[in-house]
C-alpha cells in the first residue's frame, strides 16, 4: 500500500511493510528506497543498497498511548504536521490531551511541545 511521496527523496513513494520486532507485529511506514534489515529482531539498519533512509515506526509514540494509522502517516506526509491524541497516566489518572506531530529525521515523527 502507497502512502504518498516520500518528502527525504525525489523518486521514492513511502509504502506500508509489516515488520516483527520483538516477537510483535508493527506497520514500519518506509521510503521504497529505503531497505531494512535485522538480525536480532530488535535494531534495524539500513542495507547498503539503499538511497533514502524515510522510516517511521507504527508504534514510535506508544510511551504516549499512540500508535499511529495509515490516515495520519498520509496527514503528515501532505501537511507536515498532524494533531494527534496522546495519553498520560500521571498520579495512576489517565488524562488525554491533543499535541501536533512533525516528521523528524532521526526519530521519525516528534511531537511539538510548544
Amino acid at each position: 500500500m502507497i502512502l504518498g511521496k516520500c518528502p527525504y527523496c525525489s523518486s521514492g513513494s513511502v509504502e506500508v511493510r509489516d515488520k516483527e520486532v520483538n516477537g510483535k507485529k508493527v506497520k514500519l511506514y518506509a521510503c521504497s528506497n529505503a531497505n531494512w534489515k535485522t538480525e536480532d529482531g530488535e535494531m534495524f539498519e539500513l542495507t547498503k543498497e539503499s538511497t533514502c533512509d524515510f522510516r517511521i515506526w507504527q508504534n514510535s509514540l506508544a510511551k504516549y498511548g499512540k500508535w499511529l494509522t495509515y490516515k495520519e502517516v498520509r496527514e503528515l506526509l501532505q501537511n507536515s504536521t498532524v494533531e494527534v491524541e496522546l495519553l498520560s497516566k500521571k498520579y495512576g489518572k489517565k488524562i488525554h490531551y491533543n499535541k501536533y506531530i512533525t516528521l523528524s529525521r532521526e526519530y521519525g515523527v516528534s511531537v511539538l511541545w510548544d
